[in-house]
């Protein structure tokens, strides 16, 4: 194996944990609702740009992480109180939540272009500087993109333990099959929904926290190629997957980066969206989803 080639293959792993983590978020509300949360970029752009402001301000870097997220989970609520749930009462076959979500995703650039410039402004440090690597087969790997990695792994891992053995669990599980049914048998759904857009939320904030390190900056534009990228790997793994968003951006970023150090960087992100239109035509449920099922 040439360095080369070793090195692409670290990189596309580096980045293909990040498009995990992202489709691990979308997943999320996926599960209770069959519906995406397409601000997504915006609320990871908008988390790591209100962690510069309150470190800027004085704020210990701990305690301006979580009160980001804190915002970010509120919005969360606001999200499917305001656009998703109004969206999904008008009609069963309304594609209005993805309209809904772009359009407060856009609202919140535009508030963040206001109140903190248009302008990219430089990312504190918060747990490990782009000088910090390890040696992996005479290779440099930044540490940075192996806390990606890691908290993706972890996540994926949590989740799965929480929905397999716990009660809550259990619950997002038949919330996820069949809404109505769980609602009849005195199931939380609406609380179950609401909770899975606040984690969903969580999720995006941390991703956003962790990729604005590395890349060292953030802008109001921040986030929309990520989840997009995000979109894709959900998507090539099997919506509702756990496991699934974890292979699909791993997928998604060895390919990409492939591709872009053998052809051209120019393709990386159009053989993503190949990849995506070969799927749906070869396996629409995605490497590790099950086919859906209609209800007569």
């Amino acid at each position: 194996m040439d360095d080369f080639f070793f090195s692409l293959v670290l990189a596309g792993i580096s980045v293909g944990s990040v498009y995990a983590l992202v489709a691990l978020g979308l997943n999320l509300t996926f599960w209770t609702t069959k519906t995406l949360n397409f601000g997504q970029g915006s609320l990871m752009m908008l988390c790591a740009m209100l962690t510069v402001f309150l470190s800027s301000q004085g704020v210990a870097m701990a305690l301006a992480v979580l009160g980001s997220l804190l915002v970010i989970a509120a919005l969360g609520m606001f999200i499917e109180r305001w656009t998703v749930r109004p969206a999904l009462r008008s009609g069963g076959s309304t594609m209005g939540w993805v309209v809904s979500t772009l359009g407060f995703g856009i609202f919140l650039q535009g508030m963040a272009a206001k109140y903190f410039g248009s302008q990219a402004v430089a990312f504190p440090e918060v747990i490990f500087t782009a000088q910090d690597y390890v040696t992996l087969f005479g290779q440099y790997v930044s540490l940075q993109y192996l806390v990606v990695l890691a908290v993706a792994v972890v996540l994926i891992l949590l989740l799965e333990l929480f929905v397999r053995k716990t009660v809550w669990g259990q619950a997002v599980h038949a919330v996820s099959l069949d809404p109505e049914l769980a609602l009849v048998q005195g199931m939380p759904v609406r609380r179950i929904i609401l909770g899975s857009f606040m984690l969903s939320s969580v999720l995006a904030g941390v991703a956003g926290v962790l990729i604005a390190q590395i890349g060292g900056t953030v802008d109001p534009a921040f986030g929309f190629d990520l989840v997009l990228l995000g979109f894709v790997a959900a998507v090539l793994g099997g919506m509702g997957s756990s496991l699934g968003a974890l292979a699909g951006g791993l997928v998604v970023g060895l390919i990409s980066k492939l591709v872009g150090g053998y052809v051209s960087t120019a393709a990386e992100h159009g053989i993503a969206f190949a990849l995506l239109m070969l799927m749906l035509a070869v396996r629409p449920q995605g490497l590790f989803g099950r086919p859906e099922v209609s209800k007569a």
